[in-house]
């Protein structure tokens, strides 16, 4: 009897600590999805990219030129250099602009897409089979209702995150 009541004990206390166990453990895994052999590379230059876009906006250009930099500051453990690194990104903002998407019943622009397009030259001076130029572009959309001085700068810095990252992706992720 007295044993029985330990068995019972047992397949309730046991459970308990294998919970507590598994609910104190943290496992996690950071995975910047760089593929980047540091033996070989150690370096990178980023030229500034400019605005060459017919229609301007003042910030754009300084936005994703400090956002490509800290991608590569954040993710990799690369040294950036001013010229010649053993990686080399240069490229220009060569469009940004606003279409009517969707037309209201009453004839009016209900919907504004506003689109931003990157030209990117990418050099790997370690293995030039990597090497590309390529063009990358981001959309949004917003309410006709609004101004676009109103929901500009929200909806550039959505698009050039989204524009680094497939550059960033495109470079060193080898997706």
């Amino acid at each position: 009897m007295a044993l029985n009541r330990k068995i019972k004990s047992l397949a309730i206390v046991l459970p308990l600590l294998l919970l507590m166990l598994v609910a104190g453990c943290k496992v996690s895994y950071k995975l910047t999805g760089a593929s980047i052999d540091y033996s070989l590379v150690k370096t990178i230059s980023l030229e500034t990219f400019q605005n060459r876009a017919a229609y301007q906006w003042a910030p754009m250009a300084t936005m994703l030129n400090e956002r490509l930099s800290d991608v590569f500051i954040q993710q990799t453990k690369l040294q950036q250099v001013q010229r010649g690194g053993d990686l080399q990104l240069a490229g220009e903002i060569t469009a940004y602009d606003q279409f009517n998407k969707s037309i209201s019943s009453g004839g009016y622009s209900a919907m504004v897409q506003l689109k931003m397009t990157v030209n990117v030259r990418f050099t790997n001076n370690k293995k030039h089979e990597e090497d590309f130029e390529r063009t990358f572009s981001a959309t949004r959309d917003f309410d006709a209702t609004q101004s676009l001085d109103s929901v500009q700068e929200e909806l550039v810095t959505q698009m050039i995150n989204e524009i680094v990252e497939s550059i960033f992706n495109a470079a060193v992720a080898n997706w």
